[in-house]
């Protein structure tokens, strides 16, 4: 690696730090972390009911400087890998708030906190301690995840990812458009005709932004004519403008530790999320090395922690991570300059307050588009870079993903009845036709169970028997401490799925041991029983 780096600065080559493409990767790259943004920000004040003195004043600028910090890191990073293998193709890793974690920790810790309490502050402590914990778990796991990376078949790494975008990526975009249609079905046509069609806009410009521009167009000419599209109005404008102002993150280390006071509460989700967290990063990295990007995954991952945790010290509740999407923003031309591009934007509308301002501008149903179509990437990367064989496992990886939407689905609608599936009754919903406790015992830490089972099925079709048989044992144990099929951490949650779990591994153990194989082409997909 010295010999190469050696080699490269000899030569003297120097990686471009922008290309055309990067513009296309910023303003799609961009306006998903805008989205990611405006969405903690309507989260923090319609939700939580925090101050806006708060929000505006401490959370948002110390969210901006963590996602700059994150941003400009691995714009360095992917510049250093660009110089040491001479060559202009590189493409930085994306990064910025977790997404799930952001509906996490302002439902599960933030909000409950802040009702039994009485009091918001309190609900944003708890939410700073519970990043300020998993910052250490990722840190921790980041030198133990290259072991995991090494073992784990790319089928079940990217199964895992396309689970991921089906269930949190695709689906809410895919259901905001067509619930405004004259909006988002006329972006995202503009986004595939560039994107997947190769079309060129006028003097270059790129989709994303043409997209955005139309749809706010579309969404402020119908509120012109009284049809109001796009839910914009003069008057949200005018009281976005309130929001302009100069604020630059403090330290808030007294804050932190106060939220210490919940610590119970917060290590239930705490720990499980930042394993989840340190697995989405590993699949995220190998499908950057899909890509043909090799980026250290320690480096990520103790980074993701470090920045967090600087983030968390100065206000912020809310965890960074890497991204998925790493292919998307390659295809249309990303390099290294977008990804420090969009921190510099970040920063600069969160410690000028403007981001408020930008909600009252664009409809959200525009940027939608984008994420469906970041979704759609993801998704076929895990069945086009895996072997075809591999197929049915990425499929067996996709349900525990689709089993945690339907159960989320099912709650929310409950909630919005006023009442729950336990107050229903689980039988009676089982009679209509609803296996709620299938889809909780199966959606349950879906990730993790996503990997798994991806992992045993690709071993299974690799005749890898004790491999399978491994992975199955590292299932039973994580069930049985509650990271699998079980709602909260614990010992014994669902004893008797972990029991399965351990009755899957003696039967591929078995087999590997004793089983009488029949002759098969290993090139040859699995094909069903005659």
């Amino acid at each position: 690696m010295a010999a190469t780096a050696a080699t490269a600065s000899s030569n003297g080559f120097t990686p471009r730090l922008w290309t055309p493409g990067d513009w296309n990767a910023l303003f799609g790259f961009g306006t998903n972390v805008l989205v990611n943004l405006l969405t903690l920000t309507a989260l923090l004040r319609y939700v939580l009911k925090l101050p806006d003195t708060l929000i505006f004043g401490r959370i948002l600028p110390a969210t901006g400087l963590m996602l700059f910090l994150s941003t400009v890191y691995y714009a360095w990073l992917a510049y250093r890998l660009a110089k040491r293998e001479q060559r202009d193709t590189v493409c930085a890793l994306p990064s910025g708030i977790s997404v799930p974690h952001l509906f996490v920790v302002v439902f599960v810790i933030m909000l409950p906190i802040a009702s039994s309490t009485g009091d918001a502050i309190k609900g944003w402590e708890a939410g700073l301690t519970w990043v300020f914990v998993q910052s250490f778990v990722l840190m921790a796991g980041g030198f133990v995840a290259p072991l995991i990376r090494r073992i784990t078949p790319r089928a079940a790494l990217l199964g895992a990812l396309a689970g991921v975008s089906i269930a949190l990526i695709s689906m809410r975009p895919a259901l905001e458009m067509y619930l405004q249609p004259a909006i988002g079905m006329v972006c995202f046509a503009i986004l595939l005709a560039s994107w997947f069609g190769g079309v060129r806009y006028y003097r270059g410009m790129p989709a994303g932004l043409v997209a955005i521009a139309v749809g706010s167009i579309i969404a402020w000419g119908s509120t012109l004519f009284g049809l109001d599209l796009g839910g914009l109005s003069p008057a949200g404008v005018r009281d976005a403008m309130a929001s302009f102002g100069f604020s630059i993150p403090l330290p808030q280390l007294g804050h932190v530790f106060s939220g210490f006071e919940h610590l119970g509460v917060i290590l239930v989700t705490a720990i499980p999320f930042g394993i989840y967290d340190l697995v989405e990063a590993m699949d995220n990295v190998e499908s950057a090395d899909a890509g043909g990007d090799h980026f250290p995954t320690t480096r990520v991952l103790t980074a993701d922690g470090v920045v967090s945790l600087i983030g968390c010290c100065l206000g912020n509740p809310f965890i960074n991570a890497v991204y998925i999407g790493h292919p998307g923003w390659k295809a249309i031309g990303g390099r290294i300059g977008y990804s420090a591009a969009t921190g510099v934007m970040i920063l600069v509308l969160s410690w000028f307050g403007i981001v408020a301002l930008l909600m009252a501008l664009i409809p959200v149903v525009a940027i939608s588009p984008i994420l469906l179509y970041i979704g759609m990437l993801i998704g076929a990367q895990a069945f086009q870079e895996t072997p075809k064989r591999h197929a049915p496992a990425v499929v067996l990886s996709l349900l525990p993903h689709v089993a945690a939407w339907g159960k989320l689905m099912i709650d929310n609608a409950l909630g919005a009845a006023g009442t729950t599936a336990d107050a229903v009754g689980i039988d009676k919903l089982g009679q209509a036709g609803v296996l709620y406790r299938g889809l909780e015992l199966l959606g349950s830490g879906a990730i993790l169970s996503s990997l798994i089972l991806a992992a045993i099925a690709a071993f299974v079709i690799d005749r890898a028997f004790a491999r399978a048989a491994g992975f199955a044992v590292a299932g039973a144990v994580l069930t049985f401490f509650g990271f699998m099929h079980a709602e909260a951490i614990g010992i014994g949650k669902t004893p008797l799925l972990a029991l399965s779990y351990l009755g899957v591994a003696a039967i591929l153990f078995g087999c590997s041991r004793f089983a009488v194989l029949a002759e098969s082409d290993d090139s040859a997909s699995p094909r069903l029983p005659e």
